[in-house]
C-alpha cells in the first residue's frame, strides 16, 4: 500500500486535456489545465486501466500528490473523476508486466509544448505541440535539457508506437531540426582521483 494518506495531501482540480505515455505504449500521466495553465500529472502505469476508462477530455478532475523540488509536476496518489470515483495508487505492482507491443521506426519535429519528468522530478522527455511524446533516458535527458524546455524547437528519431491515447517515441537521437539529429548518450563515470593515496591501517601512528 502506498505509504502517503491522500487526505492529508492538498486537491488540485482542473480539466483533464490528455494522457502521457510511457515506451511501452502504457499511460503513465496525464496534463490537466486550471485557469489557462497546464499541470503535469504523474501516475503509475499499473493505474493505467481504471484511469483510461474513467477520464475523458475535458472532464473535471482532482488531484492529490506530492510536489517535487524543482519542477512543474504533480506525483499523483489518488485522483477523483467527474464521478466521484477516487483512484488511489496502493503502491507498486510487482508482478506487472509491460504490454507486448511491437516498436516501429518513428520521426517527430515540432515545439516541445512543456518537459516530461517521472515522479521524483527527474527530466524523460517532452510533449510537443502536436501531441507526441518523446521519451528519453534521465541521465541521457540531462545532455539535451535545453532541447527538451518548453518553447524549444526539436526533432527526433527512434522508435514508437501509435495507440489510441496518442503517439509515443523513444527517441536515441534529438535535434534542434531534422538535419541536426544527433545521438543522445549518456554522460561518463566520473574518473576517480588516481593521485590520492590508499589508505592502509597503521597509518596513525602513536607519536
Amino acid at each position: 500500500m502506498h505509504w502517503i494518506n491522500p487526505d492529508s495531501l492538498p486537491e488540485v482540480a482542473g480539466t483533464f486535456e490528455r494522457f502521457v505515455l510511457n515506451p511501452h505504449g502504457e499511460v503513465d500521466g496525464f496534463v490537466m489545465t486550471d485557469k489557462n495553465a497546464a499541470i503535469l500529472v504523474h501516475t503509475p502505469p499499473h493505474l493505467d486501466g481504471e484511469l483510461t476508462s474513467h477520464l475523458a477530455l475535458g472532464d473535471s478532475v482532482r488531484v492529490r500528490g506530492v510536489r517535487p523540488r524543482g519542477v512543474e509536476l504533480l506525483a499523483a496518489v489518488a485522483v477523483t473523476t467527474a464521478s466521484g470515483r477516487q483512484i488511489i495508487d496502493q503502491g507498486p505492482d510487482h508482478d506487472r508486466k509491460h504490454p507486448k507491443v511491437k516498436h516501429e521506426p518513428m520521426t517527430a519535429d515540432g515545439i516541445v509544448q512543456m518537459s516530461l519528468f517521472g515522479p521524483k522530478g527527474e527530466l524523460r522527455g517532452a510533449l510537443l505541440s502536436d501531441g507526441t511524446v518523446l521519451r528519453v533516458g534521465p541521465k541521457e535527458a540531462e545532455q539535451v535539457a535545453a532541447l527538451l524546455a518548453p518553447g524549444a524547437k526539436l526533432a527526433a528519431r527512434g522508435d514508437g508506437l501509435q495507440t489510441r491515447h496518442g503517439r509515443v517515441i523513444h527517441a536515441p537521437e534529438l535535434g534542434p531540426d531534422a538535419a541536426r539529429l544527433k545521438p543522445v548518450r549518456k554522460p561518463k563515470p566520473k574518473e576517480k582521483d588516481k593521485h590520492k593515496e590508499p589508505k592502509h591501517e597503521g597509518d596513525a601512528r602513536a607519536a
